[in-house]
């Protein structure tokens, strides 16, 4: 692989200057670049039988001209031809557009193939090519490749003949022999070979099934070995704790756990009494138990004589965790709160008693991370909503302990390709089982016309002492129009509802301490109706609140949307979502009624990837997602799966320096990490 990535391009026979600089145009620089060049789509001359032929598909045909065509002409320059060809007992229309000179070559008796689209009702094909005699038969399937003028697909395609010919003895395998004979894989040379010229479909898709295992095992590769890397560079904090005093407290809970947070919480503990420091995700729907899990893990740190810390994005979420921790703990741990609102004589007793270890568990916001809070034994770090973070302040919230487990939590749920591919380098835990008894929201999916009786339904639901979300119409790409939205919309419901019925606004335009000040207000029912854009705060419990209505909700994404209903059924009492959406497209449609059929986060989540495709699913603003040539983590999700089991086995067992038979893949490491490619911090 090194040898062909040495060779510049000009070295391929045919390739002067003026092409080599239009290759470098397309990022082709290297023997090596070219090869791995590939189609970015095929084009098929694969000769079928009519009968075979699948309506508004391209197609390609062949037979003989009956008699002359015929030519009409329409407006400036423009012309239609039809052309009647025999193929096979049947007479088929050829119809092709503003090419008159095709007459005198289409003759009677000529036998003639052509490539089109193909009508089956009436037995017509669009021609969009065509040729006087047979179609060749070694090669019906034809590479297009992606370029920019002046250089054209065609040129492509005769350099890669021309490079395969002259390097193809030296493309080495990468793949070790095991892999290769256990998944039934081409070698790399063959698999080139297919990929450029290939011999049938089949050929093809196995030329693909190998690269799609090859990208994602050196990418997994890499993941593994950044993971091992940053594990083994950083001293462990092995918490020894008494675990049958964790089954005492895990037995005094007022709940059973599921068995989905106690697979959770064991590996968990498990990572708390390894030598290395925890990195470990744990994913769960709204109201799946994370909670409960983080303070069993907590509870842990504290039985093995360290301190916990939980930090959260906001103030009231703040509360809420300590409200909700001293629910569970009572009088058995010292649970304080450490955030921005938290000022002077208070502020100092509270850093003392962390500095004295007289707090077992503090819970804060970035109040937390600030130069003067000082833990002398942090054992355990748990960020809630984890997305909401920036890395450096991750960084520094690890930083203020020695070297304490980290636990991130989020209540967004990722899909499993996702989870593998971005937090690659975390251990991920998955509570994906709701709690016995928990009552689903209802969804229902409405017209505008409707709205009338949506609003009635919100003013039964606050007359009977609920309080309801709703959220406006999303503006993509303009944050004042999502405003002037909200704000006007809070105005048309102040005049709906009568004046007992109490309207709030919250948008991403208020201070931080405006908006605490609202939640707060809407927290203590205070405020019955809140009108939000898309800010709403992710993790704010409001147990009273039994509606969530949602304009436009074409517009957002299952996630989202997902995340929204989400604020609501977090009570005893029935909880409802109301979708206000008219789509046009039928991606829409199918979203509302993936919506209006499932509550489960996770099965949501995998048809959003499906639907939105990766790139999309975080936004467009998220960066890191890694792009292949050939795979696409959406659809290859089990090779993924037996990539990362792989790459695991080859990093863990040494078998790069162990085996002979990882040599090639040796090499291809120290390469990566020889450029940089891989880095540490």
């Amino acid at each position: 692989m090194s040898t062909l990535n040495d060779w510049p391009i000009d070295t391929v026979n045919g390739v002067g200057d003026k092409v080599k600089e239009q290759l470098e145009q397309i990022g082709v620089q290297t023997v090596f670049d070219l090869l791995f060049y590939f189609p970015n789509r095929y084009e098929n001359y694969e000769i079928k039988p009519l009968s075979e032929l699948v309506h508004d598909e391209k197609v390609t045909i062949e037979g003989e001209v009956l008699g002359d065509p015929t030519v009409t002409y329409y407006g400036r320059k423009k012309s239609r031809l039809v052309v009647r060809i025999q193929v096979e007992h049947a007479v088929v229309k050829g119809v092709m557009f503003n090419r008159p000179f095709a007459k005198k070559q289409l003759t009677p008796g000529a036998i003639v193939t052509c490539t089109g689209k193909w009508d089956q009702h009436r037995l017509q094909i669009t021609i969009e090519q065509y040729k006087k005699g047979k179609a060749k038969t070694n090669q019906p399937i034809q590479p297009v490749y992606y370029v920019k003028q002046p250089i054209k697909s065609v040129q492509i395609k005769k350099m890669m003949k021309q490079t395969i010919e002259q390097f193809g003895e030296q493309i080495d395998e990468l793949l070790p022999s095991t892999y290769l004979m256990e998944y039934k894989l081409l070698s790399r040379a063959k698999a080139l070979q297919e990929m450029h010229f290939p011999s049938s479909f089949q050929a093809l898709k196995q030329a693909k099934r190998r690269f799609i295992y090859e990208e994602l095992l050196l990418f997994q590769l890499k993941m593994q070995l950044l993971r091992k890397r940053n594990r083994e560079s950083i001293q462990g904090n092995s918490q020894l704790f008494d675990a049958a005093l964790v089954n005492q407290f895990i037995n005094k809970l007022p709940f059973q756990l599921t068995k989905a947070q106690d697979r959770s919480l064991q590996e968990i503990l498990q990572d708390m009494r390894s030598p290395y420091r925890m990195n470990r995700l744990l994913q769960g729907d709204v109201g799946s138990g994370k909670t409960a899990v983080a303070a069993i893990s907590l509870y842990a740190s504290i039985v093995a004589g360290k301190q916990g810390a939980i930090m959260v994005p906001t103030e009231i979420l703040a509360e809420q965790h300590v409200a909700s921790l001293k629910g569970l703990f009572g009088d058995e741990v010292s649970i304080s709160l450490l955030t921005g609102s938290i000022k002077g004589k208070k502020r100092k007793e509270t850093l003392l008693m962390i500095e004295q270890q007289s707090i077992d568990i503090v819970v804060g916001t970035h109040a937390l991370i600030q130069e003067d809070v000082n833990f002398p034994n942090l054992g355990t770090v748990i960020v809630d909503e984890q997305h909401r973070f920036g890395v450096n302040q991750r960084k520094a919230l690890r930083d203020k302990g020695i070297d304490p487990d980290v636990l991130f939590m989020t209540a967004t749920p990722i899909p499993r390709t996702l989870a593998i591919t971005s937090f690659g380098d975390m251990d991920v835990s998955q509570i994906d089982e709701m709690p016995v008894g928990r009552k689903p929201v209802e969804t229902y999916w409405v017209k505008e016309n409707m709205l009338t009786r949506v609003l009635q339904f919100i003013q039964k639901e606050v007359e009977d002492g609920f309080q309801a979300y709703v959220i406006c119409p999303l503006i993509e790409e303009s944050d004042k129009l999502d405003i002037q939205n909200a704000v006007d919309l809070y105005q048309q419901l102040q005049e709906t509802f009568y004046q007992h019925i109490n309207v709030g606004l919250l948008h991403g335009r208020l201070h931080n301490d405006e908006k605490e000040e609202v939640m707060q207000q809407f927290a203590s029912n205070q405020i019955q109706v809140l009108v939000s854009t898309t800010v709403v705060e992710v993790g704010v419990n409001v147990p009273n609140a039994t509606v969530m209505v949602i304009y436009d909700a074409e517009r957002f994404g299952l996630s989202q949307l997902h995340q929204l209903r989400g604020r609501v059924g977090r009570g005893d009492a029935q909880s409802h979502c109301i979708l206000i959406a008219d789509p046009k497209g039928d991606v829409g449609k199918e979203r509302m009624r993936i919506m209006t059929e499932t509550t489960n986060g996770f099965e949501l989540a995998e048809q959003d990837l499906q639907l939105r495709g990766p790139g999309d699913f975080f936004g467009k603003k998220q960066s890191g997602l890694p792009e292949f040539k050939v795979a696409d983590i959406a659809q290859d999700y089990r090779a993924l799966e037996t990539a990362r089991n792989d790459a695991q086995s080859i990093v863990y067992n040494n078998l790069l320096t162990n085996d002979s038979d990882y040599q090639a893949l040796n090499q291809y490491v120290k390469q990566i990490f020889a450029e940089g490619e891989i880095t540490f911090d």
